[in-house]
């Protein structure tokens, strides 16, 4: 046997001791793994870490990314909202959601066994919560992993799980008093932005590329004290724009003119001519009302606004319809044609991938500035962002909201626009500040980010493949590993230790199962059976739970609309949490059930 052939066996046997937990979980055997230097000065496997984690934890986690994508693309009925109604294709995209919050909830749960013994991870922030253009308000949320969501050891889970319901409940109990409480008790907690199926509706639509999970780690909780999705503006530019605008006295911030941007980017890139500069803003009719005035900036400036199919150097197209996140990869200059481009990223984004974004500028040179924004489509970018700034309890409120949004207001849209600003700060999202930045979310300003993208299909910015059968069983998974110390693409080759049928149930939740159809009372029930099901309510119902007392759930049945769960699956989840509670009175003892009064 050749050295390098050992090398190879020694890796792969190295990635799979590490990743044990999380590939015997989903009966998966790991046959190949390929690693690829993207930035960073490339080391050898197993020598140095890229972030604040140690290696063996890195390992974990890209292996969440990748089992995430996996699954997400095997079992999360790709393709399945194609040619529906509205309708059809919300419940489509419900359906794959609930996959992949679930195969990284189960990831993250094994995961987290090999945390240090006062380590824990806390879901700070998540994506699934608000409606996103097409989507309407009745429609829900989605399954998702949201605030609150911690992974630890049981010791560890129950303490914090107890300081976050207490956080949720009580109002004079600050995020202040929180993150005392945790540096005194040496607790560690890693904090986590989610976005378990980042371009929802292109997967469910069938979409050839786009469809990712991303999960960011880091080294400190989030300054975040509740649930909370809205938009936020963001613009992204070349870290040496930045610069060069600060040596020229332009101050660059969300706000900044974008003809004073443009100067910045001339004197920073002069052979870079303004046509050559490629504005990357999300894109459709329905934003039209919100940045429609931002496009026009940019085009008069004879910049190119990025459109749908837009030929990028990685030979596939961009697309605008959705996905904030994965564009930041490719801002910068770059060569195509014999002649050099700029590429970056305007316009607004969900607070979730606005927040992720913007924790990737530092390690790939870039300068993010964010403006907290509201959540409604109804006003121009230019007037909404100063909206959030706004003092909701000021007497003359309304009067000023007028005046912001150039015409009369009467009480009900007063009454709108200020539960959205308190909706914001009682969240810690720092709406008062004229211009946001990564450092505003953490209560260390020095943190430290690990970020992890899996890719169900191939991403246009990066060049990544999506998942690709290479036989029955068999398939190649890449995921990306970026952290301050470098930058890694890596392919796993993956095979299902069961049939896909099998796997199929590995995949699902115990409770869509049930839904479903599989017999739960003459299955063999385990201890583990609360947990999983305790998990699974706060991914696929989150809007309808309390946490009234430390170690409750209470399920309101009235508060799931059914566009969420439908009106018979409703009726078939009572049934089956009624039974659980009255046959395992122990292990459900957590369990409060709410329902309307004769079902």
């Amino acid at each position: 046997m050749t050295s390098s052939s050992q090398e190879k066996r020694d890796l792969i046997a190295q990635w799979a001791f590490d990743a044990r937990p999380i590939l015997g979980r989903f009966h998966i055997w790991l046959e190949n793994v390929e690693v690829t230097w993207v930035r960073g000065e490339p080391a050898k496997e197993f020598t140095r870490e890229i972030s604040f984690m140690e290696g063996s934890m890195e390992r974990l986690f890209a292996v969440t990314g990748a089992v995430t994508a996996l699954g997400t693309r095997l079992f999360g009925r790709y393709g399945a909202g194609k040619g529906l109604d509205k309708d059809g294709l919300n419940r489509a995209k419900k359906e794959a959601d609930a996959i992949s919050a679930y195969a990284m909830s189960e990831s993250l749960w094994y995961l987290s066994r090999q945390l240090p013994e006062n380590h824990a991870i806390m879901v700070c922030v998540g994506e699934g919560l608000m409606p996103k253009a097409g989507e309407s308000p009745e429609m829900g949320s989605n399954p998702q992993l949201g605030f609150g969501r911690v992974y630890a050891r049981p010791a560890v889970a129950r303490w914090l799980d107890r300081k976050v319901v207490r956080l949720l409940n009580r109002k004079d109990y600050s995020w202040d008093e929180f993150y005392r409480d945790i540096k005194t008790a040496g607790i560690t907690i890693w904090g986590a932005a989610i976005d378990t199926l980042e371009n929802t509706s292109r997967f469910s639509k069938g979409a050839e590329t786009g469809a990712m999970t991303v999960l960011h780690l880091f080294d400190q909780p989030l300054a975040i004290t509740r649930p909370y999705e809205g938009y936020m503006g963001n613009l992204f530019l070349p870290r040496q724009v930045a610069d060069r605008a600060a040596e020229e006295s332009i101050l660059i911030s969300f706000r900044t003119p974008r003809q004073q941007v443009m100067q910045a980017i001339r004197k920073t890139y002069p052979d870079i001519t303004p046509e050559r500069v490629h504005i990357w803003t999300l894109g459709g009719k329905s934003r039209e009302m919100r940045i429609g005035d931002l496009w026009r900036e940019w085009t008069d400036l004879g910049a190119h606004i990025v459109e749908e199919g837009f030929p990028l150097p990685t030979g596939i197209p961009a697309f605008t319809e959705s996905g904030t996140y994965a564009p930041t990869y490719h801002i910068g200059p770059y060569e195509q044609d014999g002649a050099r481009h700029l590429f970056l990223c305007d316009g607004y984004a969900a607070s979730a991938e606005a927040i992720q974004a913007a924790s990737l500028a530092p390690m790939l040179g870039l300068a993010a500035y964010i403006s907290t924004f509201t959540s409604t489509f109804e006003v121009p970018y230019h007037r909404e962002r100063l909206v959030m700034g706004l003092d909701p309890q000021a007497g003359d409120f309304t009067a000023r909201l007028g005046q912001v949004l150039g015409r009369d207001v009467d009480a009900a849209t007063a009454a709108r626009f200020r539960a959205m600003i308190e909706d914001a700060s009682q969240a810690g999202i720092p709406v008062h500040k004229p211009s946001v930045e990564a450092d505003d979310f953490f209560p260390e300003k020095k943190w430290d980010v690990l970020a992890v993208s899996g890719y169900m299909c191939p991403d246009p910015y990066s060049g990544a493949p999506g998942v690709e059968e290479v036989e029955p069983g068999l398939y190649r998974v890449t995921v990306r590993l970026a952290g301050s110390r470098g930058d890694k693409r890596i392919t796993f080759t993956l095979r299902l230790g069961e049939t896909l049928e099998q796997s199929w149930l590995v995949f699902n939740p115990l409770l869509n199962r049930f839904m479903g159809g599989e017999d739960y009372e003459h299955r063999p029930v385990r201890i583990s059976d609360s947990g999983r099901i305790r998990n699974e309510l706060q991914t696929l119902c989150s809007e309808a739970l309390e946490f009234p007392e430390q170690d409750h759930i209470r399920v309101h049945f009235e508060r799931i609309p059914p566009e969420v769960i439908s009106p018979a699956y409703q009726v078939k989840l009572l049934e089956i949490l009624r039974w659980y509670k009255k046959h395992h009175p122990l292990w459900f003892a957590w369990l409060d059930i709410a329902a309307p009064t004769g079902k």
